[in-house]
């Protein structure tokens, strides 16, 4: 174990290195990046943690010298005081922006602040040296934006009072300590990060746009229509081991431009007048376009006051154009929105038919009259068909990612912030990014069927193929239709014939027993879904005897309407597999699309397509431990969607290979993330594995697992004590219900975190330039006290891959970190869809997908919608609205309980 490091920045404290030796001579380090010992401590007997304590590291695979996108800092030795801020009047939250604005104008014109603080734009406030408040722990201060007006009967800007409070001193050792393994991960600890976090986000929060941890240039951007622009930000953060993660991260940003003009761009217009509901504008997209616009900041440039330079807030579209609007004088008389901007600006509107604006003061201005503030940050979701452009963007190779980290030092300017060095901190960038030793796991032995060329296969680059392989268990398909929903004169017989045949002779080969449909019917999507897949089932039955087992539906473009049906009618109404394909990836299909769809349709009808071979996964297939695993996951509303419910999903396996699942899904209370029914939930799926293992497998004796492996998505570090307490605890119970007493681990799974790793050359990477499949790191920037590790568990395709982080919260089972890390690794090779290893656990992953198609419980011709066009509401309107849903939320039907009819 060693301390600090011995070098020290210019009037910084020591370089804290994570407690970790000084740099070594790592191959490839030099300049192009700062490395570390391979070497981390153990947390001493004394400290506490919420999840597993560490006790040991990873020792299997090969080793691997990567980089990875941190970068050291040095931290205060002096004391840092904490105060509370309060601005009022507080009878609304002002945008953090505005109070970022009111503290930049209180120091610059106030000697008491000097060196300037920091401010985070909400509630905290922290100085180098403490404030002389004259012996007061408290302070106020008025403050105003704007310059005071000449005009004595002027009203002049309004005055803000700033109150200022001390709460606390922050000791910079008590970092020290924990990074060294010796302190507990207490308030003491958040809070003194939160203060480097916040030092270092000061300079450039003050200079761009910026959202939490992101901070969006102009530098580089992207037009992609509808009135937004995407602009590259870069993402940085003071993680516990006292390094800076720095990352890349997208904006989505409304266009600088007219506010006439914005509109105009998103309902794909060119002629003013399109807004006129005079001329024909409809009202449903005019909702759909206040929905866009609402929240948006204007400049009115034609105002005759300073009062209208200031950016104001849109509320909502006014009904009529400016010509129909009036209100009322003063005097006691009426005018038209149009003649009071035609006297107060000496000129005619150009476009009086067109809608107005109300911003937040209520007053009226007309479209045309308004400019949208540059760099302001769209917070909704993005429209769906501009996704694919979003990522696009997004997207980068790992040596561009790596070009475009430095280039965001260059934005982030640490060396040249006057409250990075007034805090004595310094980032040591000119190092570049941290050398670390990963390791490369062995990825797990597949197994395949009866009549394989090759019984089994290990995956190399994470990926494998199905050549001269069959199914594990293949299926059988005696009775099955074909719906199709493209027009025939696009997808004729020929292209029906050619179809079948793909399709019957990619199963064929996968070991899959198929008969040709007994029946193709050609719909109208416009139609009724449900009646029409219906009326085939019964004319199927007519001709032979037998319901279908299985409906394959051709949808056409922008069938996701006519998919929502088929999927309700299937899984929900009639307990039938269905597998929709769309007619453009039909036409000319090759092998290789058809032997896809069979991976799908294997499993949606109880077969299995591989499993790990037991020997190189024996934490899963011990038969002294039975196993259960499970994968959860919650997901919630669009932002604003405020009488949406939340969904949850519970997904485990059933047979003893960890490779076929059951789920259940159930509707809670909005953006609660503790998962409400998971005690009936886990108990459904405990009762069903114990049932395969009977009825199925035909274990002699107890059927109950010994081992409960629970992984949970979608949960963020500070929420980890409520897993214990909540979750862990609903596991027990649905045990103790069931009368038996397995041992548990809760395993954390998390997904949206920055870190990334590079190879530290050509050699070492993948094709697609990423560290390869079975890259684990648990050491170096891992929890300095707590069982965590990252694991890039896939192949690089496009991009940079994003490793998972897994945190152990609680283990029964008292698994090394080997053990975990392997059978975590093996999870994400049997995933049903794919023949590659996929990014997370197979459970995980599964589960989801089983949120997301949530709203195919719900009757697609109901009057519950899930569309995009998310509203406000007040919380009675969301109560009642959330209590809707449950009502309409119709259960899975027990034909597909049974069966992966998610996949």
């Amino acid at each position: 174990m060693s301390g600090r490091g011995s070098a020290r920045g210019r009037g910084a404290g020591p370089a804290i290195r994570g407690a970790r030796g000084a740099a070594t001579g790592a191959r490839g380090g030099g300049s192009v990046g700062s490395s570390v010992g391979s070497h981390s401590v153990l947390a001493a007997s004394h400290v506490e943690t919420v999840g597993q304590r560490r006790l040991e590291f990873g020792r299997g695979g090969r080793p691997l010298n990567c980089y990875v996108n941190y970068f050291e800092v040095s931290v205060p030795t002096s004391v840092i005081s904490h105060y509370d801020v309060v601005i009022l009047p507080s009878e609304k939250t002002l945008p953090a922006r505005f109070n970022m604005d009111l503290i930049k104008e209180l120091q610059s014109s106030n000697p008491l602040f000097n060196p300037k603080g920091v401010y985070d734009g909400r509630k905290n406030f922290f100085t180098a040296k403490p404030l002389d408040f004259n012996g007061a722990r408290s302070q106020e201060f008025d403050v105003m934006l704007g310059e005071k007006p000449t005009d004595p009967q002027a009203r002049g800007p309004k005055v803000y009072k700033i109150r200022l409070t001390k709460v606390a001193e922050i000791n910079p050792e008590t970092l020290q300590r924990f990074v060294e393994g010796k302190q507990s991960q207490d308030n003491h600890v958040l809070t003194a990060i939160t203060a480097l976090n916040v030092v270092i986000r000061m300079e450039p929060s003050l200079k761009y746009p910026f959202n939490v941890r992101s901070f969006f240039t102009d530098r580089e951007r992207k037009d992609i229509g509808s009135g937004l622009e995407l602009w590259r930000g870069y993402f940085s953060s003071v993680r516990g081991r006292m390094l800076i993660n720095i990352d890349i991260s997208t904006g989505t940003m409304y266009k600088g431009i007219g506010l006439l003009e914005l509109c105009l761009e998103f309902i794909g217009q060119a002629k003013a007048n399109t807004l006129s509901p005079r001329h024909g504008f409809p009202d449903r997209e005019r909702l759909r376009l206040q929905r866009f616009i609402s929240g948006i900041r204007v400049i009115t440039p034609g105002g005759a006051t300073a009062r209208e330079q200031t950016p104001r807030v849109i509320k909502k579209l006014s009904p009529t154009g400016a010509n129909n609007l009036t209100f009322q004088m003063r005097d006691g008389g009426s005018m038209t929105v149009a003649n009071y901007f035609q006297h107060t600006l000496n000129r005619a509107l150009l476009y009086p038919d067109v809608l107005c604006v109300e911003v937040g003061s209520g007053a009226l201005i007309p479209l045309e009259l308004c400019k949208v503030a540059p760099g302001q940050i769209m917070r909704k979701q993005v429209p769906s068909h501009l996704t694919k452009d979003v990522l696009t963007f997004a997207t980068k190779r790992p040596s561009d990612r790596r070009e475009s980290i430095r280039q965001g030092l260059e934005v982030l300017a640490y060396g040249q912030s006057e409250y990075v060095k007034s805090f004595g901190m310094e980032v040591n960038s000119a190092a570049g990014l941290l050398q670390i030793q990963a390791r490369v796991l062995t990825p797990p032995t597949l197994k395949y069927g009866r009549g394989s060329k090759q019984a089994t296969v290990q995956p190399r680059d994470g990926s494998w193929n199905m050549v001269d392989k069959k199914f594990f268990k293949p299926t059988t398909i005696k009775t099955w239709i074909l719906v199709i929903y493209e027009r025939r004169n696009r997808f004729d017989e020929g292209a029906r014939t050619k179809m079948i045949d793909g399709l019957m002779q990619s199963c064929r080969d996968v070991g899959i027993t198929i008969d040709p449909p007994c029946l193709t019917k050609w719909e109208n999507g416009q139609g009724v879904v449900q009646a029409q897949l219906g009326s085939a089932g019964l004319e199927c039955r007519q001709k032979t005897g037998n319901l279908p087992q299985l409906i394959v539906v051709v949808l056409p473009e922008n069938g996701n309407d006519i998919y929502t049906a088929v999927k309700h009618f299937g899984d929900i109404t009639a307990g039938v597999a269905t597998q929709c394909m769309k007619s453009s990836k039909c036409w000319g299909a090759k092998s290789q699309y058809y032997a896809n769809v069979c991976l799908k349709i294997n499993v949606k009808m109880g077969g299995i397509n591989v499993i790990p071979d037991a020997p190189s996964v024996r934490a899963l297939t011990d038969p002294s431990n039975p196993t259960i695993v499970m994968g959860a996951d919650v997901i919630h509303p669009a932002p604003g969607s405020d009488g949406r419910p939340s969904f949850t999903a519970l997904v485990a396996n059933v047979d003893s290979d960890s490779a076929k699942y059951i789920a259940t899904t159930r509707v809670q209370n909005c953006r609660v993330e503790m998962i409400e029914d998971l005690r009936p939930m886990a108990k459904h799926a405990i009762t069903s594995y114990m049932g395969y293992r009977s009825s199925v497998e035909k274990v002699q004796g107890s059927t109950a697992p010994k081992r409960i492996i629970f992984y949970r998505d979608g949960v963020s570090e500070g929420q980890f004590a409520q897993v214990l307490d909540q979750e862990l605890k609903a596991l027990k119970g649905a045990c103790e219900e069931l009368r038996i007493s397995p041992k548990i681990t809760i395993i954390v799974v998390g997904k949206r975190h920055h870190v990334r790793f590079f190879p530290s050359n050509e050699r070492e990477g993948d094709r697609s330039g990423n560290c390869p499949a079975g890259t684990v790191v648990d050491r170096d920037v891992t929890h300095p006290t707590e069982f965590d590790f990252y694991l890039q568990s896939h192949g690089g395709l496009l991009g940079t891959s994003r490793p998972a982080h897994y945190s152990v919260l609680y283990d029964e089972n008292k698994f090394d970190p080997d053990a975990i890390q392997n059978l975590s690794f093996a999870l994400c090779h049997v995933y049903a869809r794919s023949t590659r290893s996929v990014s997370i656990p197979a459970p995980v992953y599964y589960a989801d997908i089983v949120c997301s198609r949530a709203k195919n419980h719900y009757d697609p011709s109901g009057s519950l919608h899930f569309s995009e066009s998310a509203s406000q509401a007040d919380t009675a309107q969301a109560n009642d609205s959330i209590d809707a849903f449950r009502r309409g939320f119709r259960p899975l039907h027990s034909n597909q309980s049974r069966l992966m009819y998610f996949s």
